[in-house]
């Protein structure tokens, strides 16, 4: 049996991905300096104009002006012929403090009244469900679709930015498609690439140098054969894009930021949000233990459902999907999650040291899949397996 599925990712440029880069440097420099600040920032940007707003308390004190100028500069905005340029674009920053009914549940959890335990002291700073994802298709437990289409990204950035390609500009887009076979990756079907560029460079020079030093170089040449499909810049024409070519918003792109629409997502976006927001940490969390259980070797595929009340510490709801790969059955592997792991808040961020500065790198490119991020460990190997045994 054959089916097809895809995925798409962006590359910095892209302007909904300007927004969560900003969002994500405003509550790195905070974090900086006030590990317990209460983070809800976004963004929403335009031709040559950039809204920075939401809710935050801290102590930190954070020129959150210069900080998004300077992420705008660092992805390739430094011209006013593209429409947005990190010197002369409009800035408008509207920030208020977290509303204090929030507050008030987070910092005191409806279990803080029962108990003085430190993890159940904090509670959920929203309700809402969260899904985790691993699989064992790829060595970083991604969906090949959604790996792959980062990789493109990232390449268009890197040969940008090393002058490799000195046309293009931060604007772009990658697709791939890839063909399974009886449930195991067979080939690539379809790989879409669209770069922005300059308006003097001719269309086939561009399809000419996305294939020979963008695909090339990134996807393994056994995965392609004669049948596979390549649309580069399919409609022969990509020189106004950014903010110019269309507005940005902060949270926009969460199916690019997790499994390429493999699986369910809950509607939270991450960037922007300090740990306490279940939105982002329990999203974290939940790939950790999915991953951790995949790799542990009691199934292939592994999806994870938590869901939260404000307020309250402890999760209303876990439940996992195996897709049928489970050795040991979808309830006995909510058991064993059960015991290994802690979805309280502040158990999850302290297990993760997510109360750092460290979410600006995860604002392109997804949020999972890359080791550089603490809820891709795999740590909890052992402890799965001691309980499978029993």
């Amino acid at each position: 049996m054959k089916r097809l599925f895809t995925s798409e990712s962006v590359t910095e440029g892209h302007p909904d991905k300007i927004c969560d880069q900003v969002s994500d440097a405003i509550l790195d420099a905070i974090l900086a300096q006030d590990k317990n600040a209460r983070v809800a920032c976004e963004c929403s940007c335009t031709t040559n104009f950039l809204l920075i707003m939401g809710e935050i308390t801290t102590m930190a004190n954070v020129d959150v002006e210069k900080v998004a100028r300077e992420t705008i500069k660092n992805i390739g905005y430094d011209s006013d012929e593209c429409g947005f340029n990190y010197q002369t674009c409009q800035i408008k920053v509207l920030l208020n403090k977290q509303s204090p009914d929030i507050a008030m549940g987070v910092n005191d959890s409806l279990e803080s009244k029962d108990t003085n335990e430190m993890f159940s002291k904090v509670g959920a700073g929203d309700q809402g469900m969260m899904y985790g994802y691993a699989t064992d298709e790829t060595q970083e437990y991604m969906p090949l679709s959604i790996l792959l289409s980062h990789r493109l990204c990232q390449k268009l950035a890197k040969v940008r930015k090393e002058k490799i390609i000195d046309y293009l500009r931060p604007d772009g887009k990658a697709q791939v498609t890839v063909e399974y076979k009886n449930n195991k990756i067979n080939r690539i079907d379809t790989i879409v690439v669209s770069a922005q560029h300059h308006a003097d460079v001719d269309i086939e020079v561009v399809r000419k140098d996305i294939m020979e030093k963008v695909i090339k170089p990134t996807i393994d040449s056994d995965l392609i054969d004669e049948d596979t499909k390549f649309f580069i810049n399919p409609t022969g024409r990509f020189v106004i894009g950014g903010p110019m070519g269309d507005s940005g918003l902060t949270g926009r792109k969460i199916i690019v930021d997790t499994y390429g629409g493999y699986v369910p997502h809950g509607g939270g976006c991450f960037s922007g949000k300090d740990p306490t927001k279940v939105d982002r940490s329990a999203a974290y969390y939940a790939r950790y233990v999915a991953k951790n259980l995949v790799a542990s070797g009691v199934c292939n595929r592994c999806e994870i459902c938590v869901a939260y009340a404000i307020g309250k510490a402890n999760p209303v709801s876990i439940d996992i999907n195996s897709f049928g790969t489970s050795k040991v059955g979808d309830e006995k592997l909510v058991e064993i999650v059960k015991k290994v792991f802690d979805f309280r808040p502040q158990a999850i961020i302290n297990n993760l040291s997510l109360n750092q500065p460290i979410y600006a790198k995860s604002a392109s490119y997804g949020h999972f899949g890359r080791e550089i991020f603490s809820w891709e460990k795999l740590d909890k190997i052992k402890e799965i397996k001691a309980y499978l045994a029993k």
